[in-house]
């Protein structure tokens, strides 16, 4: 019995340990402005901090999945909005974006890739 436990351990554990992640220097985001009906890519650098319209959106690390796995990417976000200070700071994931995205009345903001 022990053996099936630590086997089905192994079995979930060993695909998060074994995943590796290439740094990347651009997120690439998806944002958009629900009162004006606009969507737009916004790229910006790792660790800069971008103004889009009230929202001030930085960068603090963008990841890609290893090439030999699934491609997914991960990016810590951090936003603030004019007069309200921060209002979000989580990951985003692309392949995932329903799980981590900015909801807010004015925007949404969604991770697009990594470059």
């Amino acid at each position: 019995m022990k053996k099936i436990i630590v086997g089905f351990m192994l079995m979930f554990a060993l695909p998060h340990v074994s995943m590796a992640f290439v740094n990347r220097e651009v997120a690439v985001l998806r944002v958009m402005n629900k009162d004006a009906g606009k969507v737009q890519e916004v790229k910006i650098p790792v660790g800069d901090e971008v103004q889009f319209e009230k929202l001030f959106i930085n960068v603090r690390t963008c990841k890609q999945t290893d090439p030999f796995d699934a491609e997914d990417f991960w990016g810590f976000i951090e936003i603030a909005e004019t007069g309200k200070g921060r209002i979000y700071s989580n990951w985003m994931s692309r392949n995932e974006p329903g799980q981590n995205p900015l909801q807010h009345a004015d925007y949404d903001v969604w991770m697009v890739r990594c470059e």
